[in-house]
């Protein structure tokens, strides 16, 4: 165990410095550059993480690009020179731009190359291609790549190339780096039959186990399973040092209130020590940049540091400039074309698509509907992670609608009872709180919940939509439903698609084209959410329990206050509230124990009960007259993220 290492080596320095009239040997620092979730992002992206127009470039509002990227890492290990620096990438380097979709990695190969990585290890996205676009990849990187918990079966293409871990020598000191990703990549992607997926916590394990054999006493776990896991599990594991890790593409940081912890963020071990844990957002927005001391013993007595933006004061790396415009010769007409105009910005951003209804959700899930409409179908779910980026308001390009949708994913149709879709939504509920990208993003359904239940019981009304009218969801009813291949097949852990979907066709058209034509056949298209998913107050906050929409038996509603035994794989939901007619329950649900307005409620110097759709903003401005107050409010409630407000909690409204 780790206490007993820092005992014993404590008890040998001791016994040096006793015998002897030398000093213990100094600390050792270590400086870790790192990277997550590049995503493709080869040229440099605006604020909606779109790639960056000339316009944008010229004002200054670009960030990022591996261009730019290059260049901060040189100035980094520049002003780093004579110390020990190690570049690490904690994968999800494929997907999310035309470069991946038109060279399949060789362009992000090419340009990792360049910025010498050191390890890298891969995620959910490097299998999206199956084993084949991965090995291409393999073929082409210069650093090792370690993944602890993948195993290449003898028939694999992979080969022996991916390790559990290395070993490298950095000013006459071993570290030892190790790598996992995630547990779920098979449900995420498309590893294929002769790459199994192992456990992330067994197989760090069982490397570090080979690690101490060969007197490695500084272990880096780099992972690709995201920071609830990093912070929950990896941190935890003996003789962990250092986390670096991706997949959540979370942003730390000491300074922002944009951040979701501080940079680093620290872990008890079990081992009586703390492990710091580093993540740098994504899309080559931000380097990271942590200095870490190590004691004698090989354990972590001091980290700091904080992620570098790259933004426009970086200079881009002129030589990546060129070869960067001459990769996009071919890509740049399709790229360019124009299919329709937006009248404001859609938003497709992970915090709002991974936990509430975005209008990026109810423009994908509404396109694939028209499009199938003519076909028995009458309900669209989508799933949150699958969209990429926002776009911006004005003229929309194929460019901007395959940023979103880079998958190349293609319509899929199905049937499906109203008891298994309401497993699916539960699904789709069931991560939440780490920002999965299974949230379900729907058109022709409505549905409400209540994510302070245990996963699995969290869906508290359903209704679908028949004729003008929205009524509630019939589990023994089979409805027609489309969603995408990857789904279908019951990706993001939607198995009950492809267990329990009827006469299911995959080969639809791609979703970035049907996109693009339903947004071709609106223009101008004006972006909205209209309630179609809720969040209901917990019954702790209402005060009582909520009201379902959803029944086997909807002559229950006249039975005042009568209990109903439910399950949520039947479709039907456990209540003893009374329940309402499915045409206002879920509009009123979502409000229920708050103020109607944010005008009403909002004080100085009052309460406000959050309702859908506040922001700090609309209540400084309430409250003030002035939405540039908000910080007055989050300051006052303990600086919630302003995207995180949730509904039936209370804020103090201070005096101006």
């Amino acid at each position: 165990m780790r206490t007993m290492t820092i005992f014993r080596s404590g008890f040998l320095a001791a016994s040096i410095i006793a015998l002897s009239s030398g000093s213990a040997l100094a600390d050792y620092e270590l400086n870790i550059l790192h990277i997550n979730d590049l995503h493709s992002r080869i040229e440099a992206i605006n604020k909606f993480d779109s790639t960056c127009s000339a316009e944008e470039e010229g004002k200054g509002e670009c960030f990022g690009g591996v261009a730019r990227l290059k260049a901060a890492i040189d100035a980094q290990r520049q002003a780093l020179s004579g110390k020990n620096v190690l570049l690490l990438n904690a994968g999800d380097n494929f997907q999310g731009s035309l470069f991946y979709t038109t060279y399949k990695g060789a362009a992000e190969a090419e340009f990792l190359n360049l910025m010498k990585f050191d390890a890298m290890t891969v995620g959910n996205h490097e299998f999206d291609d199956s084993e084949d676009g991965l090995a291409a990849f393999l073929d082409k990187v210069q650093f090792p790549v370690v993944t602890a918990n993948v195993a290449a079966g003898a028939s694999s293409k992979l080969g022996d190339r991916i390790k559990p871990f290395i070993v490298l020598d950095q000013g006459g000191q071993k570290i030892g780096i190790v790598g996992a990703v995630a547990n779920d990549t098979a449900e995420l992607s498309s590893p294929g039959p002769n790459v199994l997926i192992g456990d992330d916590v067994a197989d760090i394990t069982a490397a570090i186990g080979e690690l101490k054999k060969q007197g490695v006493n500084k272990i880096i776990a780099l992972t690709h399973v995201g920071y609830p896991r990093d912070l929950a599990a990896i941190a935890k594991i003996p003789d962990v040092d250092v986390v670096v890790g991706g997949h959540t593409n979370t942003f730390l940081s000491n300074t922002s209130d944009k951040a979701e912890g501080p940079y680093p963020t620290l872990v008890d071990n079990p081992g009586g020590y703390k492990v710091p844990v580093v993540q740098a957002g994504a899309y080559t927005k931000y380097l990271g940049d942590l200095k870490v001391v190590f004691d004698d013993a090989g354990v972590v007595k001091e980290a700091s540091g904080e992620p570098i933006l790259i933004d426009s004061k970086i200079k881009p790396d002129e030589a990546v400039l060129a070869r960067i415009k001459e990769l996009s010769g071919p890509i740049e007409e399709l790229k360019n074309k124009i299919v329709a105009e937006s009248s404001a910005p859609i938003d497709g951003s992970r915090e709002t698509c991974r936990a509430a209804e975005c209008a990026m959700g109810n423009l994908v899930t509404d396109a694939i509907l028209d499009r199938t409409k003519d076909q028995g179908i009458s309900i669209a779910i989508t799933n949150g992670g699958g969209l990429r980026a926002s776009i911006d308001g004005g003229p929309v390009s194929m460019g901007e609608v395959i940023s979103v949708l880079p998958f190349q994913n293609t319509v899929a149709t199905f049937q499906l009872k109203g008891s298994d879709l309401v497993a699916a939504l539960e699904n789709g509920l069931s991560q939440i709180e780490e920002g999965a990208g299974r949230f379900p993003q729907v058109s022709g359904l409505k549905y409400s919940f209540d994510k302070s239940k245990p996963a699995g019981s969290r869906v508290v009304s359903v209704e679908v939509k028949e004729g003008d009218a929205f009524v509630p969801l019939d589990p023994a009813k089979t409805y027609g439903v489309v969603s995408n291949n990857y789904m279908r097949s019951g990706g993001d852990g939607y198995s009950v698609f492809a267990k329990s979907g009827q006469n299911a066709y995959d080969f639809g058209p791609n979703l970035e084209l049907v996109v693009a034509d339903y947004l071709a056949a609106h223009q101008p298209y004006k972006p909205y959410t209209d309630g179609r998913i809720t969040e209901v107050a917990s019954a702790a906050m209402a005060g009582n329990e909520t009201k379902p929409t959803t029944s086997t038996d909807t002559a229950a509603k006249s039975t005042e206050g009568a209990a109903t035994t439910s399950d949520a794989a039947s479709g039907t939901i456990t209540t003893e509230a009374k329940p309402e007619t499915s045409t206002d329950t879920t509009a009123k649900s979502a409000t229920e124990g708050a103020a109607t307005t944010t005008e009403a409620a909002a004080t100085a110097g009052g309460k406000h009960v959050i309702a859908r759709g506040d922001t700090l903003w609309d209540l400084a401005k309430a409250a003030y007259g002035d939405g540039t107050l908000w910080r007055k409010i989050a300051e006052a409630n303990g600086n919630p993220r302003p995207r995180a407000l949730h509904v039936g909690n209370e804020l103090s409204i201070p005096t101006k």
